[in-house]
């Protein structure tokens, strides 16, 4: 009976959403252009915020959207493939700007763009916030920048509150300089070998600086040089790419922080060398520290024109060397455990992290858990690029890069540190890849590839993993009018990719800690406006390399991710909407015992493990604005997943978000949001329940200054034994930033 339920469900729920989408994708139509889930329409990293919180984009288009909403673009010297990463445009779209910048000289007003027909006057406003506006009456040589000061802290803190910065100068036209900087009270000290205790030992977490940014940046007209810390980005993102843009092309300065929205665990360490754990009644949370991902750092320069006959020559070099943190159990020691595969090997374990003691060194002491090492290993990085543009639109490239780690852990020679097999970094601790990648445009068709080879150490595994290295591809097709795209594309990565730099299009599971590996798979995704109806539409279907348990052999399962959303602008004021999305992780299996969620091994290696269940989603949504100054949204989603805690039934799954927003002056913006969340809602003590109300508001205090304050407070509703020992409960949140521009 079980079995048939759920395979009734996904035959049902496949048909209905990809029919759904095959009949929006035929239909003409006005389209929304770079494939983003929706139309985004968005003033601040909070909306971002708002929108991922409700489930309308995903993790990985927050990043891209959040990355480039904080750096900018500017129209007067962004690259094709730049301004295409902007929300909402099309090929068509990027190609009018270009030919307007062309025709000008400089873009100037982005106004210019609608009153020459380059944009619509919806599309430019949705993406104003994204953009760089430069003053051509101001004195170039006149120093200018912004800085952002941040804060947040919880209700159940006992220290000092986060806070983060974020400045920019701008000297004339052509040299930036940057900087993020942050307060931190959870990181623990850098790790060092103790040869008393055969195991790691650092020191507590405690308040701590850090200055985990800076660079300098000089842009003239076609050269760019950057000094500091910076990201990279290429082709089909396929050969290297940390950039966070959905079709990079060059260098970029790097200054990100972020912050988190979820209390963590004061107490953080197990029994160790005591005789109780210092943490078995201590159900105490606190608010996280900003964090930030970890770049390049070194030099990196280029030009994007070198006059080659008729066409031009874009040519780029970098260099990095940077200390990498690494989460405590991805760390093994190889002398003892020749493979890390072998789970079976209590050896294979990662070593242990004392918390180191005061006063004397040998004072028993507990284990520091669930940490991220600082300053474990040092990254050096080479790497090029070098295309061949006949015209803009048609390209050829050749990249490439080499890494080797070097731990910085000082041990005896009867220990060689490497990593578990799970983990981001290759085991071995040298990689790279080299690949072509080819642009060709004509008429209303791009079409793009990237082919590459990785290289790395990695020992040979089950089969087909034979370690050394492999293949990879992606072909990427865009058929784009002024106001239509659909895009399609192609990948295969061969199980042997490992390629800790490709961030290219790719299903969320992953192979060893790897997204882009042993995957082959076609997507498709559309976006149109048919009258009053907005659709956009996707399509998912491939097959991947998983490890089901730690005994099995690799083996091949089919899977898909299809959705469509309808949005109906029923008047000016008023819309709705209606999404479904269904999700398998593997379409050969309908057994009742399986997982959607990702799940651990509970043990001290916090292994995950495969799941090949199911989970579909439907969504509604409102929105009203009773007048210009207000607006009223609203979304309840439902979802039915597999989940082994409930073989014989689907879990249920509730949330619902509503948004106010009320300018009652030019210079005010007031938001609320209310959200109630309700994992499997036929049982209180198994997940979670919560409702979360926010409270914000932003206020100009000078002509470009902006205070923000904000408040949020999170109830737990749940039965769980440990909600019932949790402190704060609720929790209240304080938070505040001011952006300053001179």
């Amino acid at each position: 009976m079980r079995m048939t339920s759920r395979s009734s469900l996904g035959v049902v729920s496949v048909v209905s959403v990809v029919a759904a989408a095959l009949l929006a994708s035929a239909a003409p139509s006005v389209a929304h252009a770079t494939p983003y889930e929706v139309f985004i329409d968005v003033e601040s990293e909070d909306d971002l915020y708002d929108l991922v919180a409700t489930q309308q984009i995903s993790d990985e288009t927050f990043e891209i959207l959040r990355t480039l909403l904080a750096r900018g673009v500017d129209l007067d010297r962004a690259t094709r493939e730049e301004m295409y990463s902007l929300p909402n445009l099309t090929y068509d779209d990027v190609d009018a700007i270009l030919a307007f910048r062309k025709t000008q000289g400089y873009v100037g007003d982005p106004a210019g763009l609608v009153a020459a027909g380059a944009l619509t006057e919806g599309k430019l406003q949705a993406i104003a916030s994204f953009l760089i506006v430069r003053s051509r009456d101001r004195d170039p040589n006149r120093p200018r920048g912004t800085a952002d000061v941040f804060s947040r802290a919880a209700s159940g803190d006992d220290r000092a509150p986060a806070i983060g910065l974020r400045a920019r100068m701008f000297i004339g036209r052509r040299v930036t300089l940057g900087l993020a900087a942050s307060l931190t009270r959870l990181r623990i000290g850098a790790p060092v070998w103790d040869p008393n205790r055969g195991g790691l030992i650092a020191d507590d977490a405690e308040v701590r600086p850090h200055l985990p940014k800076w660079y300098a940046r000089y842009r003239g007209d076609h050269i760019d040089v950057i000094a500091g810390t910076y990201r990279v980005g290429f082709g089909q993102r396929l050969t290297f790419d940390n950039s966070s843009d959905y079709t990079p092309n060059g260098i970029y300065f790097d200054d990100q922080l972020s912050r988190g929205d979820e209390l963590g665990r004061r107490c953080r360490t197990s029994t160790g060398e005591l005789s109780a754990s210092p943490c078995s009644d201590d159900f105490h949370y606190v608010s996280p520290d900003f964090r930030w991902s970890e770049g390049l750092r070194g030099v990196a320069a280029g030009t994007d024109h070198i006059p080659v006959g008729t066409g031009y020559m874009e040519a780029y070099a970098w260099g990095s060397y940077a200390a990498r943190p690494i989460y405590q159990y991805e760390i093994v020691d190889r002398a003892a455990c020749p493979d890390p595969r072998d789970d079976g090997n209590p050896a294979c374990s990662a070593p242990p992290v004392f918390v180191r003691p005061d006063g004397d060194p040998l004072t028993p002491t507990a284990e520091h858990t669930y940490q991220t090492l600082p300053d474990a290993y040092a990254e050096a990085l080479v790497g090029g690029n070098v295309t061949f543009h006949a015209r803009r639109r048609d390209f050829v490239g050749v990249t490439a890069y080499g890494a080797t780690n070097e731990w910085l852990i000082d041990t005896p020679a009867s220990v060689q540190l490497d990593t578990q097999e799970w983990s981001r970094t290759p085991i071995g601790g040298r990689y790279g890849a080299i690949g072509a990648n080819i642009g060709i445009g004509r008429g209303i068709y791009d079409v793009f590839a990237e082919v590459t080879h990785s290289f790395d150490r990695m020992p040979r595994g089950p089969d087909p993993i034979d370690g050394g290295g492999g293949p990879a591809m992606v072909i990427r097709a865009t058929r784009t009018q002024r106001h239509r795209e659909l895009e399609v594309s192609l990948r295969y990565y061969d199980p042997n990719f490992v390629n800790p730099y490709a961030g290219p299009i790719a299903a969320p599971d992953e192979v060893e800690g790897q997204r882009a590996r042993g995957e082959h798979g076609i997507r498709a995704r559309y976006a149109g406006t048919h009258g009053a109806l907005t659709v956009h539409t996707a399509i998912d279907l491939w097959r991947a390399l998983a490890n089901t348990t730690a005994e099995s052999a690799y083996d091949y399962v089919p899977r898909i991710d299809v959705s469509a959303r309808g949005d109906l602008k029923a008047s000016e004021r008023l819309g709705y909407g209606l999404g479904l999305r269904f999700q398998d992780k593997d379409l050969g299996t309908t057994g009742g015992d399986e997982c959607y969620e990702v799940l651990f091994e509970d043990d001290e290696n916090d292994e995950p493990i495969a799941c090949r269940g199911t989970k579909l989603s439907t969504t509604g949504r409102i929105r009203f604005e009773p007048d210009r100054r207000s607006v009223l949204s609203a979304q309840i989603t439902h979802s039915l997943l597999d989940d082994r805690r409930t073989p014989d039934s689907i879990r249920q799954d509730i949330s619902a978000i509503a948004i106010a927003t009320w300018r009652p002056r030019p210079d005010v913006r007031l938001r609320g949001r209310v959200r109630y969340r309700n994992e499997d809602i036929t049982d209180d003590t198994y997940l979670e329940e919560t409702l979360a109300t926010v409270v914000e508001a932003a206020m100009k205090l000078r002509h470009k200054d902006e205070l923000v304050l904000r408040g949020d407070v999170i109830f737990w509703l749940d039965g769980r034994e440990r909600t019932g020992l949790r402190e704060p409960s609720p929790e209240l949140w304080l938070g505040a930033s001011y952006h300053v521009a001179y």
